[in-house]
């Protein structure tokens, strides 16, 4: 009693009450949640609401992975003034899918409501390891009562749902941690709140040696993304008092509610990763002038000027609508487009969007971006008869996307898998260029090479695969290709396979303009088709300019490009007849 009284004391002058356990009945069932509450919290304080792994219970969750000798999470709601609640899972698991504690959630935010009088527009919402996941699972469905999500070794295949506001969301795992999973979680939500694909990075942060602070962003409304990698680190909760995981979580969360004061500003076009890809001689390479548009209101006033930015040159200030206007660059590389709204108060907000020109010195690898199971990589687009998928998506667990082989011996890593379900010729497809895709390819006069590796996927008498040039607009043909694969690897990514024979399209494009890439299965129900391998390269460009003859010429006589007379065509290339260029095949 005395030890009991002691401890109560040292809580007390410490400015926190006693850890509380309660509870509450959600659709029939007795559910119950440890509180942590400061004393003299006032009004209108903000909560966070932060769930155990599996297995693990509130207790646990507070009194071992939060605490260590230095720091406590009492100590930082002390210091804060924040509640803290600690959720007990049934059976010491999550419904990570369904709506059971999507409720429970619910129910603590309107008990701490009524309890303590919290601030509604400042709930944040997190979790370790399945925790993690069960948060993941609550963004789609608590973003209008939850200001800003994190996830601690808890990554999710969860994607944004249509029409769901940016997403503040904070990351934090070890490298020891099945890592590898992180990335393809974060990558969804990154293009959803439109922030540059490319991270800022801050190494041993904090002082932390190893510990990496990975930023996307802001993007849409000022959100960010946030990742923070902790090298060695294996499944649990850091403690460390450089990096301690509750202070993190607080000083991430805090940035954000939903009662914004600041200005709401968009990039509506370009969309996030858009990239321009032009094949030309080095004196010839153009970029497209890029429109920017963005929309921008006010919650609490007006919006008085709406300034882009090319990284940090000023392109242009608009004080009406619409806010838009026009980047004309020849500077090839990324490009980080911002939109900076200004209100009336002097409060900004900024959106950013990333977009790519690039000019190849000779050929394109366009296979370097599989690299993510179950996502379908940017640039490209895919049709299987039924669903049509756009680049970049992911979260996908069937149909047409990015496939990881892990057999002991295989032909490759990663590989794109498409189909055709009806059979109908030219219905199972995958496209690189469409304007769907987010990815343009620019191809100047010449000769090119299309290298590529491809194999069936569940095709044991084997399916021709059509492979073609087609223009952007209109989706003329202007080459084909047919190959049949000699492998298949069997509809099980852990089989083994060798590697396909690299086969070669060789092709000439006669006027310059914007070209898709396409693949197409067999003309029979259910065929596929893997591609592990494909690289574009430019042999040689042809020399412009040569648009009429000095006399006329006889409308059998043909000349190749150095002016030579040409009886008889004896392969596929540009010719000069009666002063013009043309195609012969």
């Amino acid at each position: 009693m005395k030890q009991y009284t002691l401890s109560l004391l040292l809580l007390l002058l410490a400015g926190l009450l006693p850890m509380k356990a309660d509870n509450i009945t959600v659709n029939g069932t007795t559910r119950s949640y440890n509180v942590i509450v400061p004393k003299n919290l006032g009004e209108n304080r903000p909560l966070l609401i932060f769930c155990h792994g599996y297995n693990q219970d509130a207790g646990w969750m507070q009194n071992n992975e939060f605490k260590n000798d230095n720091v406590s999470m009492e100590a930082v709601c002390d210091t804060a003034k924040f509640i803290c609640v600690f959720p007990n899972g049934i059976d010491r698991a999550w419904d990570t899918g369904g709506d059971r504690d999507i409720n429970f959630i619910k129910a603590i935010i309107e008990k701490m409501s009524t309890d303590h009088n919290i601030d509604l527009n400042r709930v944040y919402l997190g979790g370790f390891s399945m925790g993690g996941m069960l948060t993941y699972n609550a963004i789609n469905k608590l973003s209008d009562v939850v200001a800003a999500f994190v996830s601690c070794s808890g990554p999710s295949t969860v994607t944004p749902k249509t029409g769901l506001r940016p997403i503040p969301l904070l990351h934090i795992q070890g490298t020891a941690d099945n890592f590898s999973n992180v990335q393809p979680a974060l990558n969804p939500w990154i293009k959803h709140n439109g922030c540059s694909t490319t991270d800022r990075v801050i190494s041993n942060y904090n002082g932390f040696w190893g510990a990496k602070l990975h930023i996307w962003g802001p993007g849409n409304d000022g959100v960010e993304v946030r990742l923070i990698e902790l090298q060695d680190k294996g499944h649990w909760i850091c403690k460390e008092p450089q990096v301690y995981t509750g202070k993190e979580i607080w000083n991430f969360c805090k940035k954000y509610s939903l009662n914004k004061t600041t200005p709401n500003v968009k990039i509506t076009s370009p969309a996030t990763g858009s990239k321009h890809i032009c094949f030309a001689p080095k004196d010839d390479v153009v970029s497209p002038d890029i429109t920017i548009t963005a929309t921008a209101d006010d919650p609490n006033g007006t919006v008085e000027k709406v300034e882009f930015y090319d990284g940090t040159t000023l392109l242009a200030t608009c004080t009406t609508k619409p806010y838009k206007t026009t980047l004309t660059t020849t500077t090839t590389g990324k490009h980080t487009l911002k939109a900076v709204a200004t209100d009336n108060d002097g409060e900004t907000s900024t959106a950013t969007v990333e977009v790519t020109l690039q000019a190849p010195t000779s050929s394109l690898t366009l296979s370097t971006d599989f690299k993510e199971a179950n996502a379908l990589p940017a640039g490209w687009t895919t049709y299987d008869s039924s669903e049509r998928r756009t680049g970049y998506s992911s979260g996908y667990t069937s149909g047409c996307r990015v496939l990881q082989f892990t057999g002991s011996s295989r032909g490759f890593n990663y590989g794109l898998y498409f189909r055709n379900i009806n059979g109908n010729a030219h219905q199972g497809w995958a496209k690189y260029g469409l304007s769907d895709g987010g990815t343009t390819l620019s191809l100047a006069p010449g000769h090119y090479t299309l290298k590529y590796k491809i194999c069936n996927w569940n095709m044991s008498n084997f399916g021709a695969v059509e492979l073609g040039i087609e223009k952007r607009t209109g989706s003329t043909t202007i080459a084909s290709q047919t190959y049949t694969p000699n492998i298949n690897i069997g509809n099980v990514a852990s089989n083994n396979f060798a590697s396909p024979q690299q086969q070669t399209f060789e092709f000439d494009v006669a006027e310059q303009g914007d070209y898709v890439i396409a693949i197409y299965s067999a003309p029979t129900g259910w065929s596929d088709c893997i591609v592990g391998q494909l690289i574009l390269t430019v042999n040689s460009y042809l020399p412009t300019g040569i648009h009429s003859t000095l006399h006329e010429i006889d409308d059998n006589r043909l000349y190749d490009l150095q002016g030579h007379e040409i009886n008889r065509p004896t392969k596929t290339g540009i010719y000069i007849k009666n002063g013009k260029k043309i195609l012969m095949k």
